[in-house]
């Protein structure tokens, strides 16, 4: 049996207006060193935001949810910010900001695949589970 390695992580949110510190889970960005893995996944609600704020501008947020994988991913196609080690990266997407996207604390858990650890923490903090 695999052994549990530790992670970091940190919950994407849109702020539609920094201002009234109102906030959406939109992400999730997790760090696993021993794993050499930086991920992120989003899942924008947009009936959530359009409650949230009506006149919030959608696909503007959702350009700037994209920027967070692309710098996740790093590489060529993630700008400079994306060419930094995968460490570097991490302190960057999680660096306090007053912008409509930020990340809330820095947490930490226990996984064996990161990617699963991942997945779990976007349906548990990000997906919202309505009634049928």
């Amino acid at each position: 049996m695999p052994t549990p390695s530790s992670f970091d992580y940190a919950i994407i949110r849109v702020v539609p207006r920094v201002e009234r510190e109102e906030f959406i889970n939109a992400g999730v960005v997790l760090f696993c060193v021993n794993h050499r893995y930086l991920g992120a996944r989003t899942a924008l609600d947009e009936d959530r935001l359009r409650a949230l704020a009506p006149d919030a501008d959608v696909e503007a947020i959702r350009g700037h949810l994209e920027s967070f994988l692309r710098v996740s991913t790093g590489g060529r196609n993630a700008g400079p910010i994306g060419q930094l080690p995968q460490k570097e990266r991490w302190h960057w997407l999680v660096a306090p900001r007053s912008t409509i996207i930020q990340t809330g604390p820095v947490h930490a858990g226990l996984c064996e695949t990161p990617d699963k650890a991942l997945e779990h923490l976007l349906d548990r903090v990000v997906r919202v589970k309505r009634p049928a």
